[in-house]
């Protein structure tokens, strides 16, 4: 019975650690399928922004560094890269639960959208994230905050393309 007892609190150990490694890191996917694990130590290395979301008429400041700055790590397409092909690239985020948010690459991109998208790590004040966290995707100027994504898990670059390359605008 002892010994019982002892594998299933292993086992429990075990999982234990592997959901908080899980809730500790994000996952980062380039065009190329190579992947990268970032820790919230890396995010805060990061130039912060801050960002704020309406829910129910009341508002939420959270930061953290731009996602695309975050993207930079998997050489995602920004800054002078963003034109021609690189305008049907799309972001696909994934938070620990499963729901899934699907973003264009262009919409991330500072030079093109004044709205900030935020992986943020703490609200503005600095306070944890609590049950959002330990990542929160944070669209500024949303609407509704539908794709304000707690728990993200993994972020994804995928290269969506259905002309040539050498066709151009």
């Amino acid at each position: 019975m002892k010994s019982f007892t002892s594998l299933v609190a292993a086992a429990w150990l075990v999982a234990a650690s592997a959901a908080h490694a899980q809730t500790t890191t994000v996952s980062l996917v380039g065009e190329d399928g190579v992947v990268k694990a970032v820790t919230a130590k890396d995010l805060s290395a990061l130039p912060q922004a801050d960002a704020t979301i309406s829910h129910e008429g009341k508002p939420y400041g959270f930061r953290g560094p731009l996602l695309s700055d975050v993207l930079k790590a998997v050489n995602a397409p920004l800054g002078k890269e963003m034109r021609g092909p690189a305008l049907s690239d799309i972001v696909i985020v994934t938070a620990a639960d499963g729901y899934v948010v699907t973003l264009a690459l262009s919409d991330l991109e500072p030079s093109i959208r004044a709205t900030k998208v935020l992986l943020a790590a703490a609200m503005a004040d600095g306070a944890p994230l609590a049950k959002d966290g330990p990542f929160r995707l944070v669209i500024d100027g949303d609407l509704k905050p539908a794709r304000s994504e707690r728990g993200v898990a993994r972020i994804e670059l995928r290269r969506i393309r259905t002309a040539p390359a050498s066709t151009a605008h």
